[in-house]
């Protein structure tokens, strides 16, 4: 069963229609990487998948037991909130909020939780240190450990490596193959179509309207997925092979 499924969804703000058309189904164990040019709609969706905001119209179904709030989210971060004078523990705490319901304290499971996202995401270390003294790749690592938070079953990543030099990029891409691999689903908006090849299971290609829908594996076959990819005529041999 699909954890998510959209059936004809139209997004935007105010009935401005961003994007329309929207049908597809996120399976667990998907790694699923929605791309497409600036301004698509790729992020309207995302928060109104989390119910940030309400869509325009369509289906949004939550399937296999999952709740919209027991999704993990990695934004992408306002210079303001790069500045946020916490402790590295409190932001990682904060991903288990929405488990406290009306209680205004943490309870013993909640702070295991966070103990153990840290030290997954080897942020033992860092437990006591401010959030905002932190290079950018370290404050990626604690927002990823508070959305795991959040859930055990899906990710929703909005350009999580964004600003970041090759070397993060890469470590942090590392991680959340790594999390994909031990059974937590992806979803995660990027323009970086090098790691979607690499990485992805399934793309979503959004233009204001769906290009695409399906395996990275037939995206490749097209058209439009050879051109945004920049595939040359080798590469799309060793794709086809």
């Amino acid at each position: 069963m699909a954890l998510i499924t959209c059936k004809n969804l139209c997004v935007g703000y105010d009935k401005n229609v961003v994007a329309s058309g929207l049908s597809f189904a996120v399976d667990r164990g998907d790694y699923l990487c929605i791309v497409g040019e600036n301004g698509a709609g790729k992020s309207t969706l995302m928060k109104t998948l989390l119910g940030l905001q309400k869509p325009i119209s369509g289906q949004i179904e939550f399937g296999d037991g999952l709740v919209q709030t027991e999704i993990g989210y990695l934004p992408q971060q306002t210079p303001v909130q790069k500045d946020f004078p916490a402790s590295v523990w409190e932001v990682v705490l904060s991903g288990c909020l929405n488990r406290c319901g009306l209680r205004s304290f943490y309870n013993r499971a909640e702070k295991q939780t966070a103990e153990e996202n840290m030290k997954r995401l080897g942020l033992e270390q860092m437990k006591n240190r401010c959030y905002r003294e932190l290079s950018g790749g370290q404050q990626q690592r604690v927002l990823l450990a508070r959305a795991l938070c959040a859930t055990q079953r899906l990710l929703i990543l909005d350009e999580p490596v964004a600003g970041l030099d090759p070397k993060v990029t890469e470590e942090l891409y590392a991680l959340i193959e790594s999390l994909n691999q031990s059974g937590i689903t992806v979803i995660m908006v990027t323009h970086d179509m090098t790691a979607a090849i690499r990485y992805a299971s399934h793309i979503l290609h959004v233009s204001h309207q769906p290009l695409f829908y399906g395996s990275k594996a037939a995206y490749l076959q097209t058209q439009i997925g050879q051109t945004f990819a920049g595939l040359s005529e080798a590469q799309k041999g060793g794709a086809e092979a």
